[in-house]
């Protein structure tokens, strides 16, 4: 089989200096992920198209195509045949034969291109060709203009090609031939959807968590990451990089007013972003924002949120609506992970200032303990995202306790405004509040011979928790999961 790829339409509207380098890029895109299924696969081309061609005995037509369809820069694939000219009428015999039954009942139009001298000119080849598909064909037609099938037929010198099947490619530009960036990911529906749309667009992308939730939250997070580089980035190395922020979001919550905690929060994980950006060779930051979205994401609090970092800040999803996001996060593939992604409200407010000040927001954050955040950026640890999968153990498993012992202790784990409007009653058992942004800190004062239940409204922070703690040997520690 060959495979005949042409650029997308933005390609070919470069300078001619950028053109050839984009083509050089995606020439060499193609190459090395075709290279994983088959290092036989030739990979070559020109001006303007790539040609593949793979070999016939390996039957890797199916897998080919596909891979290429997932490539960034490429405007269509057309699987073709190539044959050496013998005469007209094997041209239409070959012709006849790759379109059998495909074009019954269907409207279609014969595209011939030539190159080199030949008895018979293009117009000759589209009517020979063309009147011996009508014959073969039940109920078929031509229509020169939006028909159902395209039969295009290149004559080059001695060769001849049939392009019998067409694929519409991912668009965009060759990964690589655009600048770096560096975006943040929590696992759901944003930030995968942003970080998709970044890497179609050419940009080589390392991927920042702020981790707020712990092993089980980073396990989920590494899964999605690795299958998003692996089926459109995969032709660059990038990296994963895993900020423990849960120390930033206790110090918020200790000294930040309660309206702006999710303002300063995003402008911490902004200002870390920026630092680590600058060490990464990449030139902008990109979020998973869509306009109103939340509370932090009004326009006044988004201009307030990017006046942190002194990078340029991408939010490829800020006209979108949810559902369009869900859509495109189907398409993808990356729908199944965020929808089972362990949910965690990493900062809880009432009555979140939508209008923020940056003049009080800024005070706020003066109120900080600047080397929390100092501390926390020291302490990631940065992983290949071709590794990361390899280097994931996945969580044990929680156990979930429905009637606690008498002489278990329950921890509330929620937040203490939380606590106040719904409080958990229990005559039987002892019941510590611990929020969940101290856990990790007072866990190691209580005694050890006791057995400790964490508990929370839904159930996933404390999950989350729980194997946290028992990866970090506390094994006293399981979930209050009521029966509702």
């Amino acid at each position: 089989m060959k495979l005949l790829i042409r650029p997308a339409p933005e390609v070919a509207t470069k300078s001619k200096p950028v053109r050839r380098q984009q083509m050089r890029h995606l020439r060499q895109n193609v190459r090395k992920l075709l290279a994983r299924l088959d290092h036989n696969i030739v990979v070559s081309g020109c001006w303007d198209r790539v040609d593949v061609e793979v070999p016939d005995d390996r039957g890797l037509n199916g897998a080919v195509v596909d891979e290429v369809m997932r490539i960034p820069g490429i405007s269509t694939i057309q699987e073709v045949a190539a044959f050496p000219l013998v005469s007209l009428e094997d041209i239409t015999e070959k012709a006849v034969t790759a379109f059998d039954g495909r074009l019954d009942g269907k409207t279609f139009a014969v595209r011939a291109k030539r190159h080199g001298n030949h008895d018979f000119d293009s117009v000759e080849l589209q009517r020979a060709v063309g009147s011996a598909l009508m014959l073969a064909a039940t109920d078929a037609s031509v229509a020169l203009r939006s028909p159902d099938v395209e039969v295009r037929i290149e004559v080059r010198d001695d060769n001849f090609h049939i392009a019998h099947r067409k694929h519409r490619g991912l668009g965009g530009y060759p990964l690589g031939s655009v600048e770096n960036v560096m975006t943040l990911v929590s696992g759901g529906y944003d930030s995968s959807v942003a970080a998709y749309l970044m890497l179609r667009r050419g940009l080589r992308s390392h991927f920042l968590f702020f981790n707020l939730g712990g092993i089980a939250h980073e396990v989920g997070v590494r899964q999605v990451v690795h299958y998003l580089w692996d089926r459109y980035g995969a032709s660059h190395g990038a990296k994963f990089i895993s900020v423990p922020f849960d120390g930033v979001l206790e110090e918020i919550m200790r000294s930040v007013g309660h309206r702006h905690w999710g303002v300063v929060l995003k402008r911490q994980m902004l200002k870390a972003a920026s630092e680590l950006a600058q060490g990464n060779n990449a030139s902008g930051l990109v979020t998973g924002d869509a306009v109103a979205q939340v509370s932090s994401q009004t326009l006044t609090n988004l201009n307030v949120v990017d006046r942190a970092s002194d990078e340029v800040v991408l939010r490829p999803l800020i006209a979108m609506d949810k559902e369009a996001i869900i859509a495109i996060a189907r398409e993808i593939g990356t729908e199944p992970y965020a929808r089972t992604m362990p949910e965690y409200c990493g900062v809880i407010s009432q009555k979140p200032a939508t209008r923020a000040k940056l003049s009080r927001v800024e005070a706020d954050e003066a109120a900080m303990d600047p080397q929390v955040l100092i501390r926390a950026i020291e302490a990631r640890k940065e992983t290949r995202v071709s590794e990361l999968l390899d280097s994931t153990a996945t969580p044990e498993e929680v156990e979930l306790v429905t009637t606690p012992a008498v002489t278990d202790v329950i921890i509330d784990v929620r937040h203490p405004s939380e606590g106040e409007q719904s409080p958990l009653q229990l005559t039987g058992n002892e019941v510590l509040s611990i929020p969940f942004y101290e856990l990790n800190r007072k866990v190691a004062e209580l005694p050890a011979n006791r057995q400790y239940l964490l508990y929370c409204d839904r159930g996933s922070m404390s999950r989350m928790h729980t194997v946290h703690l028992k990866a970090e040997g506390h094994g006293n520690i399981k979930v209050y999961a009521p029966a509702s």
